[in-house]
């Protein structure tokens, strides 16, 4: 018969030698609770307390023997015997792991009496997300899916929250359907278990959309003065920027003037105003996803003018030329 059958049997054995007659005596000897929560990779005591003269003694662990007096039956070398006298006897467990999580059993025999006393280990595992969606680049209308896994002892809740607007949503998955640009934000997955603090993970989600000029206006400049015209546009990714004047050439750097282009704005800056520089500019913002453009005047103070009108190209007819640009530019990005 193989050693692990022989220790099974002597635990049987044992067992049934040890409990004999009526198991509530244990509560006369053990100080043992009905239940020890210890958190995964901790240490625990395991005391049973002896008040009277014993002959026999032993920890069990569901059938098989840990310690049968001062003989250690385990092979784990994390299970140590810490006491054993006449009031005491006690083991210890080091790191403890989930499997170790079950039922353990003082027994001694004393005055031809047997007392015994049960504990059921729990092992906690502090909630922990294992796997989470990457950050994710999307179209405006486009759909998203966001998942993020969790495991712990006790099983772990899973919650979404949307930090803009302070939504929450229940679960592993997370789905945004016709996502609009004012969605693009940072997702937190927050899993918690009551073990120890939530574990929270983020996830960024960019919206792309095309360029929307959002600032647009008239600018009076005199002459031997500087002036700037502004065009500002929201756009992801980041709008590139072309001007060009009225006979529809394109504006370029001279001594007099300077273009520049900042993250969401482009400006028209003229140091000395001359009366050539009076008449018609068109802002031209672009990205790959699409393009706008809007026109504004430089004039001379007094001059009768009308408000500068920003066109989207693709959404109204505009004129050929533009779309022609249109079609150019979006070719380069």
């Amino acid at each position: 018969m193989s050693c692990p059958v022989l220790r099974n049997v002597f635990a049987g054995l044992l067992l049934a030698l040890l409990s004999k007659g009526p198991s509530a005596h244990g509560a006369e000897f053990g100080h043992l609770p009905d239940n020890i929560t210890v958190l995964e990779g901790e240490s625990i005591i395991l005391r049973c307390k002896i008040d009277e003269e014993v002959t026999h003694k032993a920890w069990l662990n569901r059938s098989n023997i840990l310690f049968a007096g001062t003989d250690k039956w385990s092979l784990d070398r994390r299970v140590s015997l810490v006491n054993s006298n006449t009031s005491d006897f006690s083991i210890q467990i080091e790191r403890v792991e989930v499997a170790d999580e079950g039922l353990y059993t003082c027994s001694f025999q004393a005055s031809n009496k047997p007392r015994i006393a049960h504990v059921f280990l729990i092992v906690q595992v502090p909630a922990r997300i294992v796997n989470i969606s990457q950050d994710v680049s999307v179209n405006e209308g486009g759909n998203v899916y966001l998942f993020c896994l969790a495991v712990g002892r006790p099983e772990p809740t899973v919650t979404w929250k949307e930090n803009k607007y302070g939504l929450m949503s229940e679960g592993e998955f997370l789905d945004i359907t016709e996502i609009k640009r004012h969605q693009a934000e940072e997702f937190e997955c927050i899993t918690n278990n009551g073990v120890t603090q939530p574990d929270i993970r983020k996830v960024k989600v960019t919206v792309n959309y095309p360029p929307m000029i959002t600032d647009v206006k008239n600018m009076p400049a005199q002459l031997g003065k500087t002036a700037i015209l502004r065009c500002e546009a929201m756009a992801v990714p980041t709008a590139s920027f072309e001007w060009y004047r009225d006979d529809r050439r394109p504006v370029e750097n001279d001594n007099t003037l300077r273009i520049k282009n900042e993250k969401t704005r482009s400006l028209l800056l003229f140091t000395n105003v001359t009366v050539k520089h009076f008449g018609n500019y068109t802002c031209f913002a672009s990205n790959r996803l699409g393009a706008s453009n809007a026109s504004m005047l430089l004039f001379r103070p007094g001059a009768v003018y009308g408000r500068g009108v920003a066109v989207n190209v693709g959404v109204s007819a505009g004129i050929g030329f533009w779309l022609c640009l249109s079609v150019s530019l979006l070719m380069k990005v």
